[in-house]
Formats: C-alpha cells, sequence, structure tokens
C-alpha cells in the first residue's frame, strides 16, 4: 500500500469514527439517558431497543455490506461502544457481546450458507445473539466442559448447561460450544448454532447482579436437544480455537467497555468538581482533587490508545493475542480506578443513586471479569512474551 492511500484510508475511517460518535451520541441521549435508572433498578433488558440500534446499523458494526451490515472495521466499532458505554455501561456491554462474540464467531468461522442465512438478521438487530462458553465449572478452564454434543445420524444432541451468557434468555440464535472428544482436550470440543425454539432449549435463571443490570445474563439450558448436522460452525474438534480466536477480539469489546465507562465518569467528575464549592471556591481548584482529575485523564488516554493499537492490528488481520489481553487488563483496571476516584470527588453525593458515578462504580468491576480475568490476561501476556 502506498503513502497515499494509507493517509486517505486513515482519513476514511477517522470521518467514519467522528460521524459514528456523532450519531451515536445523540442515539444514546434520546433513546437511552431518560431510562437509566429505571432499566438499571429494575434489571430490565431493553430488547427493543437493540432493535433501533440495528435500524442504525450499530448491530453488526463488522458484518460487511452485501450480508446487512455497515460494513466498518474494528476501529469505528471501538468508537461505538466507548460512545454507549459512556452513557449505560450495560447497554454497552450487550451491543459489545452480540457484535463480538456471537456475530462474529459466525461472521469469522462461519461457512457461506450459515452466514446468509443469520448475519442478515443479526446485523438487523432483528435477532439478538448468544454465545455459549462458559460452564458452573468451568470458566477459564474451559477444557473440562461437561456440555456435550454427540452425533446420531445427521444431528447432533447436545446435553448440558451453560451460566453467565449475555442474552441467555432473550437471545434469538447461540453459538455454543461443546465437548465433542474427550475431557481435557484442546481439540476436543466442537462449535454449534441453536436457534430459540429448537426443542431441548430453554434459558435458565437470570443472575441478580451488583452492576451491568440492564445487560442480561443467565443460564441456556439443553436436554437432548438436536440439531441438524449443518449448524456445526467449521470442522468437529475446532470449537475450543475457534473461542481463542474469538476473544482476541471479545478483549479489545471489553477495553472499549472500559474506556467508555472511565470516560463517563472522568467526565461527571470534571463537571461535579468546578460545580462542587467548599471554603469559597470549586473543589478542583484543590491540588488533592486537580491532580487526582489529571490522574484520570491520562490512565484513560493511555487505555485508548492501547485499544485503538489492538483494533489496528486486528483491521490489518494481525496476530492481536498480547496486545488485546494488555488493552483488556489494563483498560478494566482504569475503568474501576477512575470510578472509584470519581466517586471520592463526589463525596457523599457520589454515595447516593442521584448521581451517574455510583453506577459506573457498580459497573466497571464486571470489566476485570468478564472475557478472561485480570489473572487470565497476565497468564496470556506472559505466555506471548515469553514465547
Amino acid at each position: 500500500m502506498d503513502t497515499l492511500t494509507k493517509e486517505r484510508n486513515e482519513e476514511v475511517e477517522l470521518e467514519n469514527q467522528r460521524m459514528i460518535e456523532e450519531m451515536v451520541r445523540d442515539f444514546a441521549r434520546v433513546e437511552i439517558s431518560p431510562n437509566i435508572k429505571k432499566w438499571d433498578e429494575s434489571q430490565h433488558f431493553p430488547k427493543e431497543l437493540f432493535h433501533k440500534m440495528g435500524e442504525l446499523g450499530l448491530m453488526g458494526v463488522m458484518v460487511p455490506h452485501e450480508l446487512g451490515g455497515s460494513g466498518f472495521g474494528y476501529l469505528e466499532y471501538i468508537t461505538a461502544v466507548i460512545e454507549i458505554s459512556k452513557v449505560d455501561p450495560s447497554i454497552g456491554l450487550s451491543l459489545a457481546a452480540h457484535n463480538s462474540l456471537c456475530t462474529g464467531h459466525l461472521l469469522q468461522f462461519g461457512n457461506d450458507e450459515q452466514k446468509k442465512k443469520w448475519l442478515p438478521k443479526l446485523a438487523s438487530g432483528e435477532w439478538i445473539g448468544a454465545w455459549g462458553l462458559t460452564e458452573p465449572n468451568t470458566g477459564s478452564d474451559a477444557a473440562n466442559m461437561k456440555t456435550t454434543a454427540v452425533k446420531d445420524g445427521n444431528e447432533w444432541v447436545i446435553n448440558g448447561a451453560k451460566n453467565f451468557i449475555t442474552h441467555g434468555i432473550s437471545g434469538d440464535i447461540a453459538v455454543l460450544i461443546a465437548r465433542t472428544g474427550k475431557t481435557g482436550d484442546s481439540h476436543g470440543m466442537s462449535a454449534f448454532i441453536v436457534e430459540r425454539g429448537t426443542p431441548g432449549f430453554a434459558g435458565g435463571r437470570k443472575e441478580d447482579k451488583l452492576g451491568m443490570r440492564a445487560s442480561e445474563t443467565a443460564e441456556m439450558i439443553f436436554q437432548d436437544c438436536r440439531i441438524p448436522e449443518k449448524n456445526l460452525l467449521g470442522e468437529v474438534g475446532d470449537g475450543f480455537i475457534q473461542s481463542l480466536k474469538v476473544l482476541d477480539g471479545g478483549r479489545i469489546s471489553i477495553a472499549a467497555l472500559s474506556c467508555g465507562i472511565a470516560e463517563g465518569a472522568l467526565q461527571a467528575a470534571l463537571v461535579y468538581s468546578q460545580e462542587r464549592h467548599q471554603f469559597n471556591k470549586p473543589i478542583s481548584s484543590f491540588q488533592g482533587i486537580s491532580f487526582m482529575l489529571a490522574e484520570m485523564a491520562t490512565q484513560l488516554e493511555a487505555a485508548k490508545l492501547l485499544t485503538y493499537q489492538a483494533g489496528a492490528i486486528k483491521n490489518r488481520k494481525g496476530k492481536v493475542t498480547k496486545e488485546s489481553a494488555m488493552a483488556k487488563y489494563y483498560a478494566s483496571e482504569v475503568a474501576v480506578s477512575v470510578a472509584n476516584n470519581a466517586v471520592q470527588i463526589f463525596g457523599g453525593y457520589g454515595f447516593t443513586k442521584d448521581y451517574p458515578v455510583e453506577k459506573f462504580y457498580r459497573d466497571a468491576k464486571l470489566c476485570t471479569i468478564g472475557e478472561g480475568t485480570s489473572e487470565i490476561q497476565k497468564v496470556v501476556i506472559s505466555r506471548e512474551l515469553l514465547k
């Protein structure tokens, strides 16, 4: 690629990012902001909101135009997740899970027939996607999963349960990883597509969570669930390897979500610190507060740079395992730190539901846990460094 072409592509990406930023900001102000507290307190998953986001192209950001998507790359996607998460992280989480996990898995590993059948419905927001890897006793230890898929003629019979699944009840379609070989064998698992309404497939218990309460998290239960042979994604035994590649992109999503939380908390703290007066001057004029704000802003910028760097590598189809783990690890810890400091700046008011920072504080913690804990990210990073 010559220099002029590269510069032109970068200009187009920046223009797309600005356009998406403005569009999402307007949408969030009208459709999300008035409902944040109500959805949070009732744990309501606003499925109708995601149909509206589908109309804007946000449910298939990276799906090609010919399959009903927006045809953008990871930089535009990161921008969209950040902008939504600045307003309500739980909506950002559901948007990210739909795009990068279920839709992303189909996009990366589905055959032409599977893509044409399911991606247009996911990209339009007509259908909401779920992705099932985690089980009650196997989080990061996925190779020991208990859910099985057994071949019976031209069908697969699935038995088992998945938990902590985003859209486990409301999802219209799920990409599921099940054991087809020996326990503990990284090539003993395969990926399958299961539509809601398939006999033997049901949603289970919905989690009552600390934060991210408007994003549905629930069990998926499979009991003699029969699906056609053609619902296998890729080859038998490739499910776990596929999942690791999907999670590389998923970690970029959580990094973007984390940046959105940190930015929302920082913006709230900046405004409040200039409006709140003590000893006849704004508290932002005190060094203790101003230095805290400086540290928060610097951490956020570093987190965003790591996140966009990982997205740029992903766009080039480069190996992004280390960079996505670094972005996810650092950005998630920054989200917790910035939200904590924001509550501190608000003082007693930060501990009440009258201001937004208590929700950012509750929501942020999930980012250090979901799609691999901070400790797992360190394992991934160190393993890549020591290869």
